[in-house]
Parts: C-alpha cells; structure tokens; sequence
C-alpha cells in the first residue's frame, strides 16, 4: 500500500502543536506561582485536559492527513483505502496525553528539579507521547497489521525521548514570568517544541508499512472531513480558552496579591522603624505584653533595657543628619548582635533604643548583656570612612521587679538610665526605688531652667586668676550660677547637665555671653582697668552651626571689642570632631577673639591636633594640680611635661584648683603661667570683683567660663 498526506491538514497538525506547547509554556508559569494546594491541583487538572488534548489531536489530525491507495492507484481515486479508528482505543490514547499532559506539568511546576529528575522525567514522557502515538495508530485495527520499521521506530521514540527533555528544560526555564521578554521567548520555544512533537508523529507514520490489501477493521461511515473540522475547532476553542481564562486568572490573582502586598507593607510600615528596620513603639508593646503573659504564666523574670546614644545631638549637628542616621543603623545593627534571637530590640525615635531580654535565669544576665553591648561599643562604630566613638547609657529594670505593666517598666528603666547618665556616661544601672526622687528633681530643675532666664534667676560669679611669677591679678572665670526660690542656690554641677541633655543650655549659653558683655560694659563705664574675660562653650553650642555669627552679634550690640573676649573648649569636646573644632578656632580668631583648651589631660588629645588648633591657653585638670601634693615626683614630671609641651608651642598654662601653698610654690617652680583656686581668691560678684580691679595698679586680663 502507497500512504500520502493531506499537506494543509499537516499544516493543521503542526499549528495545534504549536498552540498546545504554547498552552503547556503558559500554564508551567501559572502553576509555579500559586500557593494554594486546591488552585494549584484545579489548574493541573484544567491544564492536563487542555495540553493532552491538543498534543492529542494535533497526532489525531496528523492521522487523518494520511491516505492509502494500491500501489500505482492515483490519490483520490475510487481505490483509496477507507480508514477509521475504534472509539474505545481512541478514547485510550486521549487517556494516555492527559495523564502524560498532568506528569509534565506536575513535574516543572516542582521546586526542586534536578537534572537527574530532567532525565528520568524526560524518559518517561517520552515513552508516554510514543505510547499514545502507537495506541492511536493501533485504534485503526488493521488486517493485516501493520508493521513497523525497526530503525524509523526507534528513532520516532527517541525524538519523543528527546522532545518530552527539551520541552520539559524550557517550560523549566520559562516558568517565571517576570523573566524579560518571556512572552516573546514562549512564543519562539513554543515554535521549536511543536515542531518536535510533529517531526516525532510522522517519523513514526513514516515507519508503519501498511500490507497491500490491508482493510481497516474500524473504517466506518463517519465523515473524516467532519472528524477533521470538529476535532480541529473543538481543540483550538479548548486550547484559546484555557489560555484566555489563565491570562484573566492570572491578572486578578496578581492584583490580590498586590493588595495583600500593599497592606503586608501597611501593617509593617505601621509596626516597623523605617530607619533602622527595628520593631517601633507599637510592636514593642505588643511584644512586652505577650512577654508578660508568658512570664506571668511561667513565674520568670525578664528585662527591659532603656538606652540612647550620649553626644549623638552634637553628632547630628556637627556632622549632619545624614551621618546621624547612618550612626543609628550602624547601633541597631551592633543591638541586634549582641543579643539572643528571640530577644526584640526596639527603637522608640530619636537616639532611643529599648531592648528585651526574655527568661532570664537571674537578675545578673540582664547586666552582662548591657556590660557586653558597652564593651563592644567601645570600639567605636564605623560609619563611611571615619570611626565614630559612640557609647550609650543603660538602664535596666526587671520583672516583676520593678513593675509589673510594661509601661512601669519603661519608665523605671528609663529613670535608671539617665542615672547611669549622671554617674558618667557609658555605663549600665540597674533601676532602685531612690532613683524616682533623683528623676524628679531632675523634672523640677527643667522646668526651673525654662524660668529662669525671664525670673532673673541666674547671675554670674568671677573667680580671680594671677600670674604664676609675681602673683599679679590675671583675670577671672565667671561661675554661672542658679538662685531658685524654691530650690535655693543650685550648683552648675545641679543643673548644667540637665541643660545639656535637654538642648536648653544654647539659650542658657548665649545669655553667659550678653551678660558678660553686660558687666564688661560696667566695669567700662566705672574707669575701671579693661579686662579679658573667657566664656566656657558647651558641646551643644559647639555644634551650632551659626555659633561665631550670633556671638558676634551679641558682642557688637553690647558695644564692645571681640578681642576682650576668650573662649574656652573642653579637650574632650575639642577631639570629638578635631576638623569642625579647628573651624571654629579659626573662625574666632579671624573675628578676634581667642581660644583656650579646658581641661587639658582629662581627654584624648593628638598632639598634632594640638598643635593646629593653634589656642592662646591651656588650662590644665585640677586632676593634675592635686597630684603635685598626693604623687610627689611622679605628679611634678607630669605637670612639667605638659607646661613644657605648652610652651614649645607658644601657649600660656593656666592651672585650676590650687588649694594649698605647696601647690603654689611647685607650679611657680615649673614657671607656671597662670594660677587658679580656693588658695587665691574665691569667686566674687560682679561689684567685688570690680572693688577688686579698682586696686590694680594697670589693666589685667581676666576670664569668665560656665563651670
């Protein structure tokens, strides 16, 4: 027997064959990405019926395509052979491309797919595709049967082999659809895996020998024509519908999952530091209150552990809030470090950090973390190119303590936390029931500082300097003081550091300046002899970036030189930012005013910042001052060496707290510049002090700082 094709129904075949793969590249992506277990079972069942049949029909057409005819018998003639296939064995083959249809999409839908499972699973769709091609060839039922070439059929099942591989690799490959250009992709794949799938269907027809005389045992009188026309739309409408309704699906699943996105963004955004990406006040509370359940329930204790960063203000100010911010991702990360998984670290705003220790087996534990988290800060944080030394100070308060509501607890660690604040800064305190007096008084001494500026309540004292050589009067420093009616006389150490940890002491500082202007400007009009008076600058005055500006302001409004004013800067508060320091020096000096270094030796000075700052004075620690009486030779060498250093740098030494005659004598003996204390002379009002410059014979200098 002689068999041709109908060439538009293998035109047919190959369309539906290309459409199927298409369907099956489509559907792979749409299965990948659902998350529930029924949608994801409906859609492979929906998609195993739609790619099944249409890998099915495109063979089924491909069958109908052929005609057979005695050998020399032309095409179309009269004795061309009827043909037609059993329902029942038909039905069988259908069968076989569903269920090889549901194993390939089963298979790129899987997330772990190794090309070991490639393989096998490339194998096994493979013998699948070949067995529903044979299964339909046999529906014919012909007699004789038909034989089949042995090579021809090898090869049409390993192009099978080959094809079931390649497409299972490329709908793999394809299956994310935010791939660029995937729709383009598919479209090109779904081309190449048709064609494969086709060239597999008719190297197996090609291989079948149909015996001369052969009579088809399932030829009927259904019309092949109407097969053709039914088979061929029935299995387009299924195809295009089945990818119609994925598309629609596909897009109102994206926006629902966009919508669950946006309120998972939310809620998250409500609960979470956009900053530093720690839990905010909200879910801090709501992690307390199931930490109080739990230690309730199970009798344990747990800490709170309040904390901010000291200084961090003038870092803002100084250096920007840029790198402000970059210090605080740098500290939540350096929490999260040094504490337990299930433990939640918390940023309140600001500088503020909250810490919760859950199950703790003793009190001690909370004190080790925070001792851990202050050591491990002590080697500063590195933001950008630069080290920044950044220490925090703890508070910790326990359950149940210290309070039994999360709210007790925050403001008991929070009370022990400034406490550790007064006790000197970057360290740890445990929360005691005293502290609420010391806060409290804390509380009222703020609001008296917001009174006192209009209620008059501060005044300044001048304390008398001499010349270390002949004892001559040398200026003074002016001690701000507090006169409270209800709290009576408050010493700077009462109130200055509650000043500077609530911002208050700028205002506080520019009043030292217009009332020193104010008593120069009285000394003046009284003919007394002129004098230099310092003003002590605090770091929150530092960082003001309009400082020397408004300075300057004041002193021209009071009338009178800049050069009769000094400037004090800590050392600590000098190396904290060396650069923006010598900014500022020089800014002073070109405006004409001088500056000294306070505190000399308490800090970490680099003597090649020193040496660029380029000050008039040092003023060395009382610290060192009392050494020359308690550490005899040791204590001189060291007071040596820094008058020494000072002058080689062509700086006067100014020496604070002299308080006994030994203590003089030695620091004449090291040639001394200035001398300051009890011993000389105690600080005096604005009207003693001038009793005191209407002795002198010539006009001194003098200084006045906020002490």
């Amino acid at each position: 027997m002689s068999s041709s094709y109908s060439g538009w129904l293998v035109a047919l075949s190959l369309a539906v064959a290309v459409l199927a793969s298409y369907t099956a590249l489509d559907l792979s992506g749409r299965i990948y990405l659902l998350t529930h277990r029924g949608m994801r079972h409906a859609w492979l069942a929906v998609g195993a019926a739609a790619m099944g049949i249409g890998i099915w029909s495109m063979h089924f057409i491909g069958m109908l395509a052929l005609s057979l005819s005695p050998i020399g018998s032309p095409l179309g003639s009269r004795l061309t052979l009827a043909l037609g296939y059993d329902p029942a064995i038909t039905a069988a083959s259908l069968g076989i491309a569903v269920a090889i249809s549901w194993a390939a999409l089963w298979q790129i839908a899987r997330e772990h797919f190794t090309k070991r499972r490639l393989v096998t699973a490339g194998v096994t769709l493979g013998l699948g595709i070949a067995a529903m091609h044979y299964t339909g060839m046999a529906a014919m039922k012909m007699t004789p049967g038909i034989a089949y070439d042995p090579g021809r059929f090898a090869a049409s099942i390993l192009i099978a082999i080959a094809a079931a591989t390649a497409a299972l690799w490329i709908a793999r490959t394809l299956r994310d659809g935010s791939l660029r250009y995937v729709m383009a992709k598919r479209v090109g794949a779904a081309g190449v895996m048709g064609l494969a799938i086709t060239a597999m269907h008719y190297t197996g027809m090609s291989a079948a020998t149909f015996a001369m005389g052969a009579i088809c045992g399932a030829a009927g009188g259904v019309s092949s024509q109407w097969l053709v026309t039914t088979v061929s739309l029935f299995t387009f409408l299924m195809l295009v519908t089945t990818l119609l309704v994925s598309r629609l699906d596909a897009r109102t699943s994206f926006l629902a999952n966009s919508v669950l996105q946006l309120n998972s963004q939310i809620a998250r955004m409500a609960t979470y530091d956009a900053l530093t990406d720690l839990p905010n006040r909200r879910a801090l509370h709501d992690a307390a209150a199931r930490m109080l359940v739990n230690s309730r329930r199970d009798q344990r204790r747990f800490a709170v552990l309040f904390m901010d960063l000291d200084g961090f203000k003038t870092i803002n100010d100084s250096l920007g809030h840029n790198v402000g911010d970059d210090v605080l991702r740098a500290f939540a990360k350096r929490l999260r470090k040094n504490v337990n998984g299930d433990d939640v670290v918390a940023r309140l705003g600001g500088d503020e950090f909250v810490v919760l220790l859950g199950s703790l087996s003793s009190p001690a534990v909370a004190g080790r973390v925070a001792q851990r988290l202050l050591d491990d800060m002590r080697d500063g944080l590195r933001v950008g190119n630069q080290s920044l030394h950044v220490m925090p100070s703890i508070g910790v308060a326990l359950f149940p303590d210290d309070g039994d509501t999360i709210d007790m607890l925050l403001k008991h660690a929070d009370t022990a936390m400034y406490e550790a604040k007064r006790a000197g800064r970057g360290i740890f305190r445990y929360f005691e029931p005293g502290m609420n007096a010391a806060a409290q008084r804390t509380w009222e001494i703020q609001q008296a500082l917001h009174d006192a500026e209009h209620e008059q309540y501060f005044s300044l004292h001048f304390q008398p300097k001499y010349r270390g050589d002949t004892e001559a009067l040398a200026g003074a420093e002016a001690l701000l003081r507090l006169s409270h009616p209800t709290f009576g006389e408050l010493q700077p150490a009462d109130f200055i550091p509650v000043a500077e940890r609530t911002g208050q002491i700028v205002p506080i500082g520019y009043w030292v300046v217009r009332a020193t202007c104010q008593q120069i400007q009285a000394w003046d009009a009284a003919g007394l002899p002129p004098v230099k008076v310092a003003i002590n600058l605090s770091p929150r005055q530092m960082a003001q970036s309009q400082l020397v500006e408004n300075i300057v302001e004041i002193v021209r409004e009071a009338g009178i030189a800049c050069d009769r004013l000094m400037f004090e800067i800590t050392e600590t508060v000098a190396m904290f930012d060396a650069q923006h320091t010598i900014d500022v020096i020089r800014a002073f000096q070109e405006k004409g005013f001088e500056v000294a270094i306070d505190d000399f030796g308490t800090g970490y000075s680099s003597l090649a910042y020193l040496q660029r700052f380029r000050v008039k004075q040092l003023k060395m620690d009382r610290f060192f001052t009392s050494g020359l009486d308690t550490c005899g030779r040791e204590g001189s060498a060291v007071v040596s060496a820094i008058i020494a250093l000072a002058h080689s740098l062509d700086m006067d030494v100014v020496a604070e707290g002299v308080e006994t005659a030994s203590q003089r004598e030695a620091l004449k003996t090291l040639d001394c510049d200035e001398l300051q204390g009890f011993l000389l002379g105690k600080p005096l009002t604005g009207d003693a002090f001038a009793r005191l410059l209407s002795a002198l014979p010539s006009a001194p200098g003098a200084t006045a700082a906020m002490a």
